[in-house]
C-alpha cells in the first residue's frame, strides 16, 4: 500500500498516511478540523531487493561501467602529463588495440549411420 503525504493549507500540519489506492483522499485536517487537507506531490521511494542488485548498478546514469573504469584508469596519467607540461597534442585516451576475432570452435561431427 502506498504512503501519501498530506498537508493542511490552513494550519500547516503535515502527515504521512498509509492508504489503499481505492481509499478516498482525506480532506479534513486532524489538527485544526479545517477542510483544507490535501495530498502533496512527492517522489516515489523504492528499494531494490533480491540477489543480483548492487548499490553501484544504477549510479550516475548507468551504462558501460567496465569501459568507463578502464578508460578513466588509463587516461588519468595522460591528463596529469598534459597538465604538468606534457604534449598537448597527445590524445586524451589511447586507441583500443585491435585484436583478431577468435574463430568459432568446430561443432561435433555428425554420427555415422549403421545399417
Amino acid at each position: 500500500m502506498p504512503i501519501y503525504a498530506y498537508k493542511c493549507s490552513a494550519c500547516g500540519f503535515a502527515k504521512d498516511v498509509l492508504q489503499k489506492l481505492s481509499d478516498a483522499p482525506l480532506t479534513d485536517c486532524p489538527q485544526c478540523g479545517a477542510s483544507a487537507f490535501s495530498k502533496q506531490v512527492t517522489a516515489a521511494g523504492f528499494q531494490l531487493k533480491g540477489s543480483g542488485w548492487y548499490v553501484t548498478d544504477f549510479r550516475d546514469g548507468g551504462g558501460k561501467k567496465g569501459a568507463d573504469k578502464a578508460a578513466s584508469g588509463t587516461s588519468a596519467p595522460a591528463e596529469g602529463a598534459t597538465a604538468s607540461g606534457g604534449s598537448a597534442d597527445a590524445p586524451a585516451a589511447p586507441a583500443p588495440a585491435a585484436s583478431p576475432a577468435p574463430s568459432p570452435a568446430p561443432g561435433p561431427a555428425p554420427a555415422a549411420k549403421s545399417d
